[in-house]
């Protein structure tokens, strides 16, 4: 399917009717942009219980890497469950762990040996690095950076900077964690220009945190997406990586890529940091690994892996269905997937950027492979937010039959299924299109 097939207003009776269950019984904490309710979907559709059809880009916040119901990942973990369901990698030994234990230092993006932690998300995996990096090193502080989405348990919030909901009423967080300013060429927190832009973010680490706030030698780790997810699809330049990586080496201290939103091809390569040249010492992932089942992993350099029996571990983590499923998304991903998010997402950009040409709302468009993202703007000149603007988008998006979300304030994010074709990249346009221009003329812009 290559456009959207609505059959009934939205959300259609069935749908109405089990929000309204969800309502008196399910945690308010979670956040609905708007009223979806899923029964099924196949590659980059989905299909609501109402029989309405959409056209995906938001991929379950980017988890469903190889499409919906991929039918190899759904034989794999059949096949799998046949066999067993659970047998805690933590005290015994099965096959499928050790097996993308393998999957897993075969694509890391580091040379050398590289050995895996399994846990069941993504914050679990960045807590599970942020624990070895401290483990490791003996050192006590971590520096991460503002805009930054780490996940929402404690450790992993501490890091978290993008939004002030998510840490408030939660105090107080994990101590010795610094906040230095991301590379935002859009918004360049230092007030450079792109064409001459020397990563001096980086200077604020050096010269003000680590003189005013926390010596070098205290420091375990610089946290770091390489690409920002929830803070907005913040594209840094590659400088700032490389010096990122140049500090931390003339330190001692260990480099943590978070690719969990940005990992697993989603950028057109398996790891979104190969686009800068940079090799961490440690990385998570999880999201896009195992095409929706839990699961998170966190990689490091054998040498730097060297906690010992019981510092560390996770009695649902690398559970033998949730590892079937990512070696199968893995082949999937080496064989055609990676490749279509590179070429796709070129299409999709490029695409993207005609519509700023079209449309003063859109400030900027940045991405790589099908992590993309459009900034809307009051104003080109003042790069006012235009937050409400960018949420009538999506509900636009919604009511068109096309699926969308915001990462930042004011940030449409496409995160499509890596299957995602042409031609239903076009129709995303086509949609975006008419909804920006409709909800661009209702604000008065």
């Amino acid at each position: 399917m290559d456009a959207p097939v609505l059959k009934t207003s939205l959300p259609g009776p069935k749908a109405a009717a089990l929000i309204a269950r969800d309502n008196r019984r399910v945690s308010p904490s979670y956040t609905r942009d708007y009223p979806l309710v899923m029964a099924g979907g196949s590659g980059a559709v989905v299909e609501d219980v109402d029989g309405n059809r959409f056209l995906d880009c938001a991929a379950g916040i980017a988890v469903n890497s190889t499409g919906h119901a991929h039918p190899e990942v759904v034989a794999a973990i059949v096949d799998q469950a046949q066999r067993f369901l659970h047998m805690s990698g933590t005290d015994f030994y099965y096959e499928p762990q050790v097996r993308l234990a393998e999957e897993m230092a075969a694509i890391a993006p580091m040379t050398g040996e590289v050995k895996t932690f399994f846990a069941n998300s993504g914050t679990e995996a960045v807590e599970a690095s942020v624990k070895l990096a401290k483990y490791h090193t003996k050192r006590q502080s971590i520096i991460a950076f503002l805009g930054s989405f780490h996940g929402r348990t404690m450790g992993s919030l501490s890091l978290t900077s993008s939004r002030v909901a998510q840490r408030r009423g939660f105090g107080p967080l994990l101590p010795g964690v610094y906040h230095a300013p991301y590379a935002n060429c859009y918004r360049c927190p230092v007030g450079m220009k792109p064409d001459s832009c020397g990563a001096e973010c980086v200077d604020w680490i050096e010269h003000q945190i680590l003189v005013h706030l926390v010596s070098p030698d205290d420091v375990a780790a610089i946290v770091v997406e390489p690409i920002q997810g929830e803070g907005g699809y913040v594209v840094p330049p590659q400088q700032f990586h490389q010096r990122l990586r140049d500090l931390t080496a003339s330190h001692g201290m260990l480099l943590v890529a978070d690719e969990v939103q940005s990992g697993m091809g989603r950028t057109g390569r398996m790891f979104a940091i190969e686009h800068f040249g940079v090799q961490p010492d440690i990385f998570a992932t999880a999201k896009g690994l195992a095409s929706g089942m839990p699961l998170g992993v966190s990689c490091a350099r054998a040498e730097v892996m060297d906690w010992p029996p019981g510092a560390h571990a996770s009695t649902f983590g690398g559970n033998p269905v949730s590892c079937a499923a990512a070696i199968a998304t893995i082949k999937l991903l080496r064989e055609t997937l990676v490749r279509n998010a590179a070429d796709v997402g070129e299409y999709l950009l490029a695409g993207a950027r005609e519509l700023m040409r079209k449309h003063e709302v859109i400030g900027d468009v940045r991405g790589k492979g099908l992590m993309i993202g459009l900034e809307l703007v009051k104003d080109r000149q003042t790069k006012e937010r235009a937050v409400a603007e960018r949420d009538a988008v999506v509900q636009a998006c919604f009511y068109k039959g096309l699926l969308v979300l915001g990462a930042g304030r004011n940030t449409i994010r496409l995160s499509p299924p890596l299957t995602l074709t042409r031609a239903q990249a076009g129709t995303a346009l086509e949609i975006l299109d008419q909804a920006i221009g409709e909800s661009a003329r209702a604000a008065g812009h």
